[in-house]
């Protein structure tokens, strides 16, 4: 009320359609200003220095699901119709043809049971027929197993979600002051920096910052807001398949390496097993040992 200085406030329904609205456009004001900043020259629009960050997802921690455990169950529960289905040969003398749908197994017992005039009951003291039982054996099934599909496609790579945040992975969180790493439901925020101003932002439930570099340059390409050159990122970004990419793109790759610290050691360079330390030869592709030996990379068949 103070900042609206005397004018009408909005009522409920206006703020609740503003924070309805908001997450299609936030980005796009987002980018607006990206483009202003380039349009005054405060940034040029060369060169990105990337980093990332994870934050916990407003889920319930409880509520996880494991990749690992919804393929042992779903094992499992695949096993089990054979067995029913021979015990509806056996006691109802009812074959179904191989890769019959549960759907048509189920209404095919629901109509029996209806031709038949067969009661189905339900609670305790009530005597339940054969065929009942193995219809509600097949209901059983189907529904866990539409179940487990319904998980793994929510998975996408993942090995966790969370039942009330289907978007959330479990990841590592940076370690409190008490040194405790803790594993939560999570995202990985990517952010890009040129000349002190955030210019491009990602999401993702990606663990490992490695799996967001290529992912978040193709959204910034996307923009056509700004033609990149230089990329700078921390060894948490190396790999072969970004250095590939970053090539095949005609970027310029700062990226530091996970050995850096390790390779300016004075003990590292008389370890002369080391590939890093060995005499490269373009030309013919192979290695110079210490020992003056050609080594070369054999494919085994």
């Amino acid at each position: 009320m103070y900042l609206l200085e005397n004018y009408t406030a909005p009522d409920h329904s206006t703020i609740a359609r503003f924070r309805k609205n908001m997450p299609e456009t936030i980005e796009a004001v987002f980018y607006k200003i990206v483009e202003k900043l380039l349009e005054k020259g405060e940034i040029s629009g060369k060169n990105i220095f990337i980093d990332g960050t994870k934050i916990e997802a407003n889920a319930n921690r409880y509520t996880f699901v494991w990749k690992n455990a919804v393929t042992k169950n779903e094992v499992k529960l695949r096993a089990k119709l054979p067995e029913i289905l021979a015990e509806l040969k056996e006691n109802e003398k009812i074959v179904f043809p191989e890769n019959t749908e549960l759907d048509v197994m189920t209404a095919t017992l629901e109509k029996l049971m209806k031709d038949l005039n067969i009661e189905f009951v339900r609670g305790g003291g009530k005597h339940k027929t054969p065929i009942q039982r193995s219809l509600e054996k097949l209901m059983e099934y189907r529904e866990k197993l539409s179940k487990y599909e319904y998980y793994n496609s929510l998975f996408d790579g993942r090995n966790s979600f969370s039942k009330t945040d289907t978007d959330a992975a479990f990841m590592r969180m940076k370690e409190d002051h008490m040194k405790n790493g803790q594993l939560k439901l999570g995202y990985n925020i990517q952010a890009g920096i040129e000349g002190e101003y955030i210019i491009g932002l990602d999401i993702s439930s990606e663990r490992s910052d490695v799996n967001t570099l290529i992912q978040f340059l193709e959204k910034l390409k996307e923009l056509e807001l700004f033609v990149l050159e230089n990329i700078v990122a921390d060894a948490g970004y190396e790999s072969e398949e970004n250095y590939l990419y970053l090539k095949s793109n005609e970027l310029n790759s700062y990226i530091k390496s996970s050995s850096y610290e390790m390779l300016k050691k004075k003990g590292y360079k008389l370890k002369y097993g080391r590939v890093e330390n060995m005499e490269y030869n373009a030309e013919g592709d192979f290695f110079v040992c210490h020992n003056g030996k050609k080594l070369a990379a054999k494919i085994w068949v």
